[in-house]
């Protein structure tokens, strides 16, 4: 490990303790690697700008950075056990190739805000993914709703209930997975504030210029208070994995009824093959592990998010607790987004079997059409409740019928198909 930040003379360091102290730091900092050196640019530019580092200065490291990013890119440069972290790698690299000019590149900024700025571009980063990838769903969801109404049964307690069809069941997780969309923007748009230029905390005695690296780093507004940009470490995590969990739990219940509408007992959708594993042991085995795993997936988050929380009893100011809170993050996303980027493509490529769908919409299925129609006729409807069931095996009745007739707002005969896509259109 090169030499620490922090070293003092005369102090001797214990290389267990160190191990401890770092954790997995180095390996967890290469994922918001490049988002440091951007910030890094910014704090050089806000330092040029009341003369604390020379045009020349500044240019040299706004250089050496560049390198240093490309660098990574390439593999030419890893971010290793050499490092403590990070944050002390970008140092070391500048004062290798820059001297004094990389030892001033520090000035004024923790690594508390180091990390606080760079978590928060990652962020926004994963819930810009995350909702671009929820409103490709709604897409592909409101394209086959659109195309397809294949008379299929609706269940309740999963037990067979009233005839549904596949328009339905797309539109329905169109709506969610717009509803998604909008959160992911929406929590954005909650933390797009930039905490760089307050230190450790308590803020500098520097006339730092925040509203130029809020500029250079494309943030909406300063996080005014140095307290607060401390405070909102975990809160604001916490805000971007309740976002992906929204998705990733509609997700869940998408990939429950795919589990289900596969199996042989049901029988009603086909998966395309790269959807599917064989059994190790059993030669007629086609699993289904693909919607199994984007089923599991919202576990992943959920934990990131309880350890993030549980994490957060602490008092206000800086605890090192909080650098736990790096790899449940990491994790969560890593695994929440990759089961959701996985599914526009699922949804546009599986397909119906409408003859076993048909096959399972019973008799007693159409008991919930007459008891409406009677009552709708007049009779109290819990009269007609209790002699629908006796009239609902009526075999001259269709699915198609009776999703002809379900005309409420939403319902299959009148989808409201429109005021989905100008939702998802509002999108932009």
């Amino acid at each position: 490990m090169s030499d620490l930040l922090w070293q003092k003379a005369g102090t001797r360091t214990d290389e267990r303790i160190m191990r401890f102290l770092a954790g997995d730091d180095v390996v967890l900092d290469r994922e918001f690697f490049l988002q440091d050196i951007a910030a890094s640019k910014a704090h050089v530019e806000g330092l040029a700008s009341i003369g604390v580092v020379s045009a020349e200065e500044s240019a040299a490291l706004l250089r050496e950075l560049d390198t240093l990013a490309a660098d990574f890119h390439t593999g030419d440069f890893v971010l290793d056990a050499r490092y403590e972290d990070g944050h002390s790698a970008i140092e070391a690299r500048l004062t290798e190739r820059l001297g004094d000019a990389g030892r001033r590149v520090h000035t004024g900024r923790s690594r508390n805000d180091q990390i606080l700025v760079a978590t928060r571009l990652w962020l926004k980063q994963r819930l810009g993914e995350l909702a671009a990838t929820c409103r490709e769903a709604a897409e592909v969801c409101l394209r086959r709703a659109g195309a397809e109404a294949l008379p299929l049964p609706g269940y309740t307690h999963i037990q067979r209930a009233v005839v549904s069809s596949t328009a339905m069941w797309f539109a329905g997780f169109a709506e969610a997975f717009i509803d998604d969309a909008v959160r992911a923007r929406q929590t954005l748009a909650w933390i797009d504030a930039n905490p760089l230029g307050t230190a450790a905390g308590y803020g500098v005695n520097l006339p730092l210029d925040r509203e130029l690296t809020t500029r250079v780093l494309g943030f909406a507004r300063l996080q005014v208070s140095p307290v607060y940009a401390q405070l909102s470490r975990g809160k604001y995590e916490i805000a971007a994995l309740d976002a992906l969990g929204a998705a990733v739990l509609d997700l869940r219940r998408l990939a429950w009824d795919l589990s289900l509408f596969t199996s042989a007992e049901f029988g009603f959708v086909t998966l395309p093959a790269e959807y599917t594993t064989g059994s190790s042991i059993m030669p007629n085995k086609r699993n289904p592990d693909v919607v199994e795993l984007m089923r599991a997936s919202y576990a992943a988050v959920a934990a990131a998010r309880t350890e993030i929380e549980q994490l957060l009893s602490l008092p206000s100011g800086y605890q090192r607790d909080l650098q736990f809170s790096k790899g449940s993050l990491f994790h969560g996303f890593s695994r929440g987004l990759g089961a959701l980027n996985l599914l526009p493509d699922l949804l546009a490529r599986f397909e119906w079997n409408a003859a076993a769908m048909r096959a399972a919409i019973e008799p007693a299925m159409y008991a919930t059409d007459v008891a409406i129609e009677q009552a709708a006729a007049g009779v109290p409807f819990r009269d007609a409740y209790r002699a629908a069931a006796a009239a609902a095996g009526d075999p001259a009745r269709t699915p198609e019928a009776s999703l002809a007739a379900r005309v409420s707002p939403g319902a299959a005969a009148d989808l409201r198909l429109d005021l989905l896509h100008e939702r998802l259109a509002a999108l932009g």
